[in-house]
C-alpha cells in the first residue's frame, strides 16, 4: 500500500493506495502513529486508489479513529468505491466512519 499525504489548512488528507490488508496494515499503522507524533488531530482518508480492506484493514482504521477521539482529533473517509464501499457498508463500519463522495466534501465536514 501507498499513502501520499497532503495537508489542507490543519486537515492531513492521505490518499491510500493498493490493498490494505495485514501485510500492508502495518505500514498505516506506522504512518498514523508518526502524524499522532506530529499532533497531527485532523484526518481525511481519500480511498480512490483502494482496490481491498481486509478485516485488519477496518480495525487499524477503528483503532485510528479511536485514538484520533481520545484526543479530540477527528477522522473522514471519502471516494470510497467498488468492493471497498461494498466492505464498508457489509460490516457496519459506514455507520461508524463518516464517508463523502470527496475529498472537499470530508475535509468540509471537519472544519
Amino acid at each position: 500500500m501507498q499513502i501520499t499525504a497532503t495537508e489542507q489548512g490543519t486537515t492531513i488528507v492521505a490518499a491510500l493506495v493498493g490493498r490494505m490488508d495485514a501485510m500492508t496494515t502495518v505500514e498505516f499503522d506506522h504512518w498514523f502513529s508518526g502524524q499522532l507524533a506530529a499532533a497531527r488531530r485532523q484526518f481525511v482518508l481519500d480511498m480512490q486508489g483502494l482496490e481491498y480492506i481486509s478485516s485488519a484493514g477496518l480495525r487499524s482504521l477503528l483503532a485510528a479513529a479511536k485514538q484520533l477521539k481520545l484526543q479530540s482529533g477527528s477522522l473522514a473517509l471519502c471516494c470510497l468505491h467498488g468492493t471497498v464501499e461494498e466492505v464498508f457498508r457489509m460490516s457496519g463500519f459506514l455507520s461508524i466512519l463518516p464517508a463523502f463522495p470527496s475529498v472537499d466534501e470530508a475535509c468540509a465536514s471537519l472544519s
